[in-house]
């Protein structure tokens, strides 16, 4: 399993603007020049985290992003999902892909469920805040 580029440039985004001033906007252009993400899939990515409602955008010329709430609440399970949708690690777990001719009787089914649920509690349990860089 591994995650997605673009889940990837996302966590790399939403860093990058953790670690603005308050109340300031960054460009697209600055976030992908400062993260190294090229430009056109970064506008797909924040289009992506502002719909989910992990970042707002301000348009015109002095628009930019930022996030929506304080870093210490975005977590990185919020972000991957923003990007990836629900995060299941294996189709046992997403109830009706099953294929499996064992659907109600798979011994497996717990096991998935149980380390689908230990994932997503890491996930969720990493905000933001700790990647906020202080000052000297």
């Amino acid at each position: 399993m591994q995650l997605s580029r673009k889940a990837d440039y996302a966590l790399r985004a939403v860093r990058h603007l953790t670690n603005l001033p308050k109340g300031k906007l960054a460009s697209i252009n600055a976030i992908a020049e400062a993260e190294q993400i090229p430009r056109e899939f970064l506008a797909k990515i924040l289009k992506d985290l502002t719909r989910s409602g992990v970042l707002v955008s301000f348009q015109g010329v002095t628009g930019g992003y930022r996030l929506s709430r304080n870093s210490k609440d975005i977590s990185f399970l919020d972000v991957i999902e923003a990007i990836e949708g629900p995060i299941h690690i294996n189709l046992c777990t997403e109830g009706d892909r099953c294929s499996c001719k064992q659907v109600g009787t798979c011994t497996m089914h717990d096991f998935w469920i149980d380390q689908e649920a230990h994932f997503k509690k890491a996930l969720a349990k990493h905000s933001f805040g700790k990647y906020k860089k202080v000052k000297a």
